[in-house]
């Protein structure tokens, strides 16, 4: 099992203590072995496939920079996306592969049986797997020398704060933090890791876990209820993923900040997005830039026509979509999100860059409307639910909102999650960072605490992004 927060709570002290108390030289020693604990306290037999991407990727690493043959250099880099991709494939594809083979041969009236065999998906390995390959990526081309100590890399691939569910550090960020001894962090950087923790808690806790079993029952039941219950189970999801996949970046950052190590933001106020280019500016920044880098300007961008640069947007999204899991439930939610995004370039959109205002709502509302929508399908069981869901959805034009207590509890949480990202687009956490505002920081903490007590008494659900 994956640790839950007492655990994770108990663990982290002691990780802290090891980590300062040791000395400089055995800082990656002591993340190493922690890493290792903490991914394998969920299934210890899967370290040898963190291992292996591992070992693998630093000995091609070197390698590719040693050589100056193209065409050595080129069959390195595609060992690395064979074995990567390759074990990313078999452990989290096999199974869609196999039922959907079995769904063809029936519908054409062959009798078949997917057998007893189906494979465990390792948590975290789709994180981990672009991790490593942004090494061979950046190595390849040219753009990051390798590191020669083992040791260091492996604690890159496997740095426990971030390893199951991101961000997706690049190699030339992290890496040189990595191999470079830290000093102790100051007084402003634990404050600002621990408002961090904190702040990542109450989304967890006082959001997500608070939507999820409202989602879950609109979900589950969705052949019968109506179609204001429908409609509040997608909203209940839509808040329950930001907060708890933001809340999880949040706790990542400030653990790692408490290691005087920074992760990269991986949400800038999301469901403030004026239009569906600017949302994937701000959602899971970590993988739309990696999309962005490694596959969709590999593949020409927009430098080859319009055409093409339709066609680059919908590979890239349907393959994010595969990416997130494999069911032709994503393939449909990254088709959508890929047909938005060349639906935009089309009609064009405000600078992503420019304040808000308040003409910008409407913008902001058929966003949000648009990007719940998809959710359905990102969240349904299979594809016969997403269009059951649908079909019930559409009934609210008939039946109107029922304020129940369902409905209040989802509009407090789309509150507190607005306020929420006014807080950080008001940059409040950069000057809690800088140490410009301690009264705000312990203030927010003790609410933090507060907050988290009243409301964990009741079921945690797990992280969502664990299970890619």
């Amino acid at each position: 099992m994956i640790f839950n927060s007492l655990t994770y709570a108990a663990f982290l002290p002691l990780v802290l203590l090891a980590y300062w108390g040791l000395g400089k030289r055995m800082q990656n020693v002591v993340l190493l072995v922690a890493s290792y604990v903490f991914y394998g306290w969920w299934d210890w037999r899967f370290l040898s496939l963190l291992m292996i991407s591992t070992v693998v990727d630093f000995t091609i690493g070197r390698s590719m920079h040693a050589s100056d043959d193209e065409q050595v250099r080129k069959r390195l880099l595609f060992l690395s996306l064979a074995v990567n991709l390759g074990l990313l494939a078999v452990f989290k594809y096999y199974n869609f592969f196999i039922e959907s083979a079995v769904d063809v041969l029936e519908s054409a009236g062959v009798s078949a049986n997917a057998g007893t065999l189906r494979l465990i998906l390792p948590v975290g390995i789709s994180f981990y797997t672009f991790q490593t390959l942004s090494y061979t990526f950046d190595i390849y081309r040219r753009r990051l020398e390798p590191t020669n100590r083992i040791i260091d890399f492996a604690t890159y691939v496997a740095f426990f704060p971030q390893l199951v569910a991101g961000p997706i550090e690049r190699a030339h960020q992290l890496l040189p933090q990595i191999t470079t001894a830290r000093n102790r962090p100051g007084f402003e950087q634990i404050q600002s890791g621990l408002a961090l923790i904190a702040f990542g808690l109450v989304k967890k806790v006082a959001i997500a876990d608070m939507m999820a079993p409202i989602a879950n029952r609109n979900f589950e039941n969705a052949e019968v209820v109506g179609g204001s219950a429908t409609v509040v189970g997608i909203v209940a999801f839509s808040l329950q993923i930001y907060g708890d996949f933001s809340g999880y970046t949040d706790i990542a950052r400030g653990t790692s900040r408490l290691l005087n190590i920074e992760l990269m933001r991986n949400f800038e106020q999301p469901y403030l997005s004026r239009n569906i280019t600017e949302f994937w500016r701000r959602w899971h920044i970590s993988l739309s830039s990696w999309l962005r880098d490694y596959l969709y300007i590999p593949l020409g961008g927009n430098r080859k026509g319009t055409l093409m640069t339709y066609r680059n947007l919908m590979i890239t999204m349907l393959l994010g979509g595969l990416w997130h899991g494999a069911g032709w439930n994503f393939v449909i939610w990254g088709a959508l999100h890929g047909g938005a995004l060349a639906l935009h370039r089309v009609v064009g959109g405000v600078d992503d860059k420019a304040p808000l205002r308040i003409r910008d709502i409407p913008r902001i509302l058929l966003t949000l409307v648009f990007v719940a929508f998809a959710w359905i399908f990102f969240r349904a069981e299979n594809l016969d639910q997403a269009l059951i869901i649908v079909e019930h959805a559409s009934w609210i034009r008939y039946s109107g909102i029922d304020p129940n207590f369902e409905f209040l509890t989802v509009l407090c949480a789309g509150v507190f999650v607005l306020l929420t990202d006014i807080w950080q687009r008001l940059e409040l956490e950069q000057k809690i960072a800088r140490g410009e505002a301690p009264a705000l920081a312990g203030a927010l903490v003790g609410l933090a605490v507060v907050v988290v007590t009243i409301f964990s008494g009741g079921d945690s659900a797990p992280f969502i992004y664990f299970q890619f």
